[in-house]
């Protein structure tokens, strides 16, 4: 298997590019390298394309919550689960912008916004189009989550100044109905292709500790990294355990295999943005430390992400002090 893996990296100079497409067991070699091996690859990779000491800064913020009809096993915001989180209309445009400003003034270069749908209305999709050009006016990287598209409004999203749109794979295609039954697999790859072919750039990733096996985990990087061309960014979640919901007691996954799934994202898609997303919060600094190691350069900045905490700006602030990291777009 060193033979295959080795096959994956062609010398450029002091680069390494990886080529597609990539087997399952390829991803899974990966994995089973020793984890020096692993980081000094995925470190090595990171460099020949980012500098290795900035972290692109985004803010996500839920601008519809709750009242969604799916059934996602980890998610706090289904009505069919029995959480805390209460229903709430769609924010006003002047609170969202307002949220933007101060995100942009802490230090965020893409302000997100989520809503709980399975899928925009049209008469949903208006106000949100609203919210996307009045946040693009402030400098700020537009990127909405708003479930699954319908033909058409990806045009309508890209046309009033979406960036990115994010919609995660989740899991691996064998372990998907593990996880949703309301909706496929290839409905979320069909949002996708109606993404791309709006020219709107690809924010999507998965979830991770889910009950899942590494197997399952090689099996969705190499569905992301295999994906033409494979996303801008991708946000890699440890799962929130949220009381209520189908997954609130699964074994939570060793913190190494988390760092290990971080690394075989870097390697196998070594120009994205690989974000550390939900689960940070459970994350003590030396294993997001090693995260950032593994090629890790994004993060969601803020106290909240949709309904689930994040560790404040100022503890990340302080962080990126420790580790000398700087926020891109910031001065060095």
């Amino acid at each position: 298997m060193n033979e295959m893996l080795n096959a994956q990296f062609v010398a450029a100079g002091s680069e390494m590019r990886a080529r597609a497409p990539w087997a399952v067991a390829e991803a899974e070699a990966l994995f089973d390298l020793p984890f020096s091996d692993l980081i000094f690859r995925a470190q090595s990779v990171h460099r020949s394309h980012f500098d290795p000491n900035e972290v692109q800064v985004s803010t996500l913020l839920s601008i519809k919550t709750g009242g969604c009809s799916e059934d996602c096993g980890y998610c706090s915001q289904s009505k069919r689960h029995h959480t805390e989180v209460e229903q709430e209309n769609l924010l006003e445009l002047e609170t969202v912008v307002a949220k933007a400003k101060a995100a942009k003034d802490k230090g965020a270069t893409r302000f997100c916004m989520g809503a709980a749908w399975r899928g925009p209305k049209q008469k949903d999709l208006k106000p949100v189009l609203d919210m996307i050009t009045a946040v693009r006016a402030l400098g700020l990287e537009t990127c909405v989550t708003l479930g699954m598209l319908k033909e058409g409004q990806a045009e309508q999203l890209r046309e009033a100044g979406l960036d990115y749109y994010n919609h995660n794979l989740d899991t691996a295609p064998e372990y998907y109905g593990e996880v949703v039954t309301t909706h496929t697999y290839q409905d979320r790859l069909d949002t996708l292709g109606e993404v791309r072919q709006a020219g709107i750039k690809v924010c999507s990733g998965g979830i991770v500790g889910m009950g899942e096996t590494r197997t399952h985990r090689a099996a969705l990087i190499a569905q992301l990294a295999n994906l033409n061309p494979p996303p801008e960014s991708v946000p890699i979640n440890l799962l929130v355990q949220v009381p209520g919901t189908p997954l609130q007691d699964v074994a939570a996954l060793d913190p190494f295999e988390f760092v290990r799934t971080v690394a075989v994202a870097r390697i196998t898609m070594p120009t994205s943005l690989v974000r550390l997303s939900a689960g940070r919060e459970q994350m003590a600094e030396p294993l997001q430390a090693l995260c950032f190691l593994a090629g890790a350069n994004s993060i969601f900045y803020g106290e909240k992400l949709l309904t689930t905490p994040n560790p404040s700006a100022d503890q990340d602030l302080a962080l990126f002090d420790k580790l000398g990291i700087r926020a891109m777009g910031a001065e060095a």
